[in-house]
Protein backbone atom coordinates (compact mmCIF):
# COMPACT_ATOMS: atom_id res chain seq x y z
CA UNK A 1 0.00 0.00 0.00
CA UNK A 2 1.07 3.71 -0.67
CA UNK A 3 0.65 7.45 0.17
CA UNK A 4 -1.85 8.58 -2.49
CA UNK A 5 0.16 11.24 -4.00
CA UNK A 6 -0.11 14.91 -2.23
CA UNK A 7 1.48 17.09 -4.45
CA UNK A 8 5.05 19.15 -3.72
CA UNK A 9 3.29 21.79 -3.52
CA UNK A 10 2.22 22.03 -0.47
CA UNK A 11 3.41 23.87 2.54
CA UNK A 12 3.86 21.44 4.91
CA UNK A 13 6.00 19.47 2.59
CA UNK A 14 8.58 22.47 1.29
CA UNK A 15 9.03 23.22 4.73
CA UNK A 16 9.59 19.31 6.00
CA UNK A 17 11.98 19.31 3.26
CA UNK A 18 13.76 22.70 3.40
CA UNK A 19 14.17 22.00 6.98
CA UNK A 20 15.58 18.44 6.35
CA UNK A 21 18.04 19.16 3.45
CA UNK A 22 19.04 22.67 5.72
CA UNK A 23 20.00 19.77 8.71
CA UNK A 24 21.62 17.88 6.49
CA UNK A 25 23.42 20.20 4.99
CA UNK A 26 24.70 21.36 8.36
CA UNK A 27 25.76 18.49 9.54
CA UNK A 28 27.91 17.12 6.51
CA UNK A 29 29.12 20.46 6.91
CA UNK A 30 30.54 20.08 10.40
CA UNK A 31 31.03 16.34 10.40
CA UNK A 32 35.09 16.20 11.08
CA UNK A 33 34.31 12.29 10.91
CA UNK A 34 31.16 10.94 10.29
CA UNK A 35 30.62 7.51 12.66
CA UNK A 36 30.11 4.38 11.18
CA UNK A 37 28.11 1.76 11.97
CA UNK A 38 28.42 2.22 15.27
CA UNK A 39 30.10 0.07 18.67
CA UNK A 40 30.19 1.92 21.90
CA UNK A 41 33.89 2.22 23.05
CA UNK A 42 33.27 0.99 25.99
CA UNK A 43 31.67 -2.42 23.92
CA UNK A 44 34.27 -2.24 21.85
CA UNK A 45 36.89 -2.97 24.55
CA UNK A 46 34.75 -5.36 26.42
CA UNK A 47 34.85 -7.54 22.81
CA UNK A 48 38.33 -7.08 22.56
CA UNK A 49 39.36 -7.74 26.21
CA UNK A 50 37.13 -11.51 26.87
CA UNK A 51 38.13 -14.61 25.92
CA UNK A 52 36.30 -18.07 25.97
CA UNK A 53 32.22 -18.31 25.10
CA UNK A 54 30.09 -15.08 26.47
CA UNK A 55 26.29 -16.14 25.30
CA UNK A 56 24.63 -14.12 28.06
CA UNK A 57 27.05 -10.86 27.36
CA UNK A 58 27.03 -11.10 23.36
CA UNK A 59 23.24 -11.63 23.43
CA UNK A 60 23.22 -7.92 25.73
CA UNK A 61 25.61 -6.13 23.18
CA UNK A 62 23.41 -7.80 20.20
CA UNK A 63 20.09 -6.78 21.57
CA UNK A 64 22.00 -3.05 22.80
CA UNK A 65 22.91 -2.92 19.03
CA UNK A 66 19.39 -3.55 17.34
CA UNK A 67 17.73 -0.95 19.75
CA UNK A 68 19.79 1.91 19.42
CA UNK A 69 20.28 1.61 15.86
CA UNK A 70 18.60 4.49 14.37
CA UNK A 71 19.27 3.25 10.80
CA UNK A 72 18.31 -0.44 11.57
CA UNK A 73 14.94 1.50 13.32
CA UNK A 74 14.10 3.51 10.33
CA UNK A 75 14.47 0.88 7.51
CA UNK A 76 11.98 -1.26 9.71
CA UNK A 77 9.74 1.32 10.41
CA UNK A 78 9.55 1.64 6.30
CA UNK A 79 8.89 -1.60 5.99
CA UNK A 80 6.00 -2.13 8.42
CA UNK A 81 4.35 1.45 7.87
CA UNK A 82 1.92 -0.04 5.31
CA UNK A 83 1.75 -3.46 6.96
CA UNK A 84 -1.62 -4.07 8.59
CA UNK A 85 -1.91 -7.80 8.70
CA UNK A 86 0.49 -9.90 11.71
CA UNK A 87 1.32 -12.69 8.80
CA UNK A 88 2.89 -10.13 6.46
CA UNK A 89 4.36 -8.36 9.11
CA UNK A 90 6.03 -11.55 9.96
CA UNK A 91 7.22 -12.11 5.98
CA UNK A 92 8.87 -8.84 5.71
CA UNK A 93 10.59 -9.12 9.25
CA UNK A 94 11.13 -12.59 8.95
CA UNK A 95 13.48 -11.70 5.14
CA UNK A 96 14.87 -8.74 7.06
CA UNK A 97 15.92 -11.01 9.70
CA UNK A 98 17.25 -13.53 7.24
CA UNK A 99 19.60 -11.41 5.31
CA UNK A 100 21.16 -8.97 8.58
CA UNK A 101 22.23 -12.69 9.89
CA UNK A 102 23.76 -14.22 7.16
CA UNK A 103 26.11 -11.07 6.31
CA UNK A 104 26.68 -10.78 10.07
CA UNK A 105 27.74 -14.09 10.59
CA UNK A 106 29.44 -15.12 7.89
CA UNK A 107 30.98 -12.08 7.33
CA UNK A 108 32.70 -12.06 10.81
CA UNK A 109 33.52 -15.66 10.41
CA UNK A 110 35.35 -15.51 6.81
CA UNK A 111 36.61 -12.03 7.38
CA UNK A 112 34.94 -10.39 4.71
CA UNK A 113 34.61 -6.52 5.47
CA UNK A 114 33.61 -3.55 3.28
CA UNK A 115 34.82 0.54 3.82
CA UNK A 116 32.60 1.24 7.03
CA UNK A 117 31.16 4.76 5.06
CA UNK A 118 30.70 2.93 2.09
CA UNK A 119 28.32 0.08 3.25
CA UNK A 120 26.89 2.84 6.05
CA UNK A 121 26.02 5.08 3.45
CA UNK A 122 24.02 1.95 1.40
CA UNK A 123 22.09 1.52 4.53
CA UNK A 124 21.44 5.09 4.56
CA UNK A 125 20.11 4.72 1.20
CA UNK A 126 17.97 1.46 1.99
CA UNK A 127 15.90 3.84 4.37
CA UNK A 128 15.36 6.58 1.24
CA UNK A 129 14.66 3.29 -0.92
CA UNK A 130 11.94 2.36 1.03
CA UNK A 131 10.20 5.59 2.02
CA UNK A 132 10.30 6.30 -1.87
CA UNK A 133 8.74 3.18 -1.91
CA UNK A 134 5.85 4.31 0.38
CA UNK A 135 5.59 6.89 -1.71
CA UNK A 136 4.31 5.40 -4.30
CA UNK A 137 7.18 7.28 -6.27
CA UNK A 138 8.48 4.64 -8.46
CA UNK A 139 5.05 3.56 -9.63
CA UNK A 140 4.89 7.58 -10.25
CA UNK A 141 7.98 7.91 -12.19
CA UNK A 142 9.11 4.41 -13.81
CA UNK A 143 5.37 2.52 -13.98
CA UNK A 144 6.86 -0.36 -12.03
CA UNK A 145 6.37 -1.54 -8.58
CA UNK A 146 9.86 -3.10 -7.31
CA UNK A 147 9.59 -6.40 -5.85
CA UNK A 148 9.23 -5.16 -1.81
CA UNK A 149 10.25 -8.81 -0.30
CA UNK A 150 13.49 -8.65 -2.38
CA UNK A 151 14.75 -5.49 -1.86
CA UNK A 152 13.92 -6.42 2.00
CA UNK A 153 15.90 -8.99 1.88
CA UNK A 154 18.58 -7.04 -0.34
CA UNK A 155 18.97 -4.34 2.07
CA UNK A 156 19.12 -7.33 4.78
CA UNK A 157 21.91 -8.46 3.63
CA UNK A 158 24.06 -4.71 3.66
CA UNK A 159 22.71 -4.22 6.97
CA UNK A 160 24.27 -7.37 8.67
CA UNK A 161 27.92 -6.66 6.39
CA UNK A 162 27.94 -3.53 7.92
CA UNK A 163 27.80 -4.52 11.50
CA UNK A 164 29.99 -7.48 10.48
CA UNK A 165 32.51 -4.74 9.12
CA UNK A 166 32.42 -2.54 12.37
CA UNK A 167 32.71 -6.05 14.45
CA UNK A 168 35.90 -6.84 12.32
CA UNK A 169 37.97 -3.77 13.26
CA UNK A 170 38.42 -5.76 16.59
CA UNK A 171 40.21 -8.24 17.42
CA UNK A 172 37.69 -10.42 18.97
CA UNK A 173 39.09 -13.39 20.18
CA UNK A 174 39.25 -16.72 18.48
CA UNK A 175 37.99 -19.04 21.58
CA UNK A 176 34.31 -19.44 21.09
CA UNK A 177 33.91 -17.40 18.36
CA UNK A 178 31.16 -19.29 16.60
CA UNK A 179 28.80 -19.66 20.06
CA UNK A 180 29.41 -15.79 20.62
CA UNK A 181 28.14 -14.83 17.33
CA UNK A 182 25.12 -16.93 17.06
CA UNK A 183 24.39 -15.68 20.56
CA UNK A 184 25.20 -11.66 19.66
CA UNK A 185 22.54 -12.88 16.58
CA UNK A 186 20.20 -13.77 18.73
CA UNK A 187 20.52 -10.80 20.90
CA UNK A 188 19.84 -8.87 17.65
CA UNK A 189 16.55 -10.98 16.26
CA UNK A 190 15.19 -9.94 20.12
CA UNK A 191 16.13 -6.17 20.21
CA UNK A 192 14.20 -6.15 16.81
CA UNK A 193 11.58 -7.99 18.33
CA UNK A 194 11.67 -5.13 21.36
CA UNK A 195 11.87 -2.33 18.44
CA UNK A 196 8.97 -3.69 16.07
CA UNK A 197 7.16 -4.38 18.78
CA UNK A 198 7.15 -0.39 19.99
CA UNK A 199 6.66 0.44 16.10
CA UNK A 200 3.45 -1.87 16.00
CA UNK A 201 1.71 -0.33 19.06
CA UNK A 202 2.50 3.50 17.37
CA UNK A 203 1.50 2.66 14.47
CA UNK A 204 -1.95 0.86 15.86
CA UNK A 205 -2.87 3.78 17.69
CA UNK A 206 -1.62 6.41 14.87
CA UNK A 207 -3.53 4.61 11.97
CA UNK A 208 -6.92 5.02 13.97
CA UNK A 209 -6.00 8.76 13.69
CA UNK A 210 -8.84 10.45 10.58
CA UNK A 211 -5.48 12.18 9.21
CA UNK A 212 -3.03 9.67 9.26
CA UNK A 213 -2.87 9.02 5.47
CA UNK A 214 -2.17 13.05 5.11
CA UNK A 215 0.58 12.92 7.71
CA UNK A 216 2.17 9.82 6.46
CA UNK A 217 3.07 11.27 3.59
CA UNK A 218 4.85 13.93 5.79
CA UNK A 219 6.43 10.71 7.78
CA UNK A 220 8.15 9.25 4.91
CA UNK A 221 9.58 12.19 3.67
CA UNK A 222 11.10 12.97 6.56
CA UNK A 223 12.27 9.51 6.96
CA UNK A 224 13.16 9.92 3.30
CA UNK A 225 15.58 13.08 3.93
CA UNK A 226 16.86 11.31 7.27
CA UNK A 227 18.11 8.33 4.48
CA UNK A 228 19.88 11.20 2.40
CA UNK A 229 21.35 12.43 5.76
CA UNK A 230 22.95 8.98 6.80
CA UNK A 231 24.27 9.04 3.41
CA UNK A 232 25.70 12.37 3.52
CA UNK A 233 27.17 11.88 6.81
CA UNK A 234 28.94 8.74 5.75
CA UNK A 235 29.95 10.12 2.42
CA UNK A 236 31.72 12.80 4.19
CA UNK A 237 33.15 10.88 6.63
CA UNK A 238 34.97 8.12 3.22
CA UNK A 239 36.45 11.81 1.57
CA UNK A 240 37.89 12.95 5.43
CA UNK A 241 39.04 9.57 6.86
CA UNK A 242 40.98 9.50 3.25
Amino acid sequence: MTIPYGGWSDPGIRRTLLLSFLTLAALTYSAGHAAAHNVTPGDAGYIQEIWGVNIVPFMYLGAKHMVTGYDHILFLLGVVFFLYRMKDVGIYVSLFAIGHSTTMLLGVWFGWGINAYVIDAIIGLSVVYKALDNLGAYQRWFGVQPNTKAATLIFGFFHGTGLATKILDYDIASEGLLANLLAFNVGVELGQLMALAIILIVMGYWRKSPNFFRRAYTANVVMMSMGFILMGLQITGYFVAA
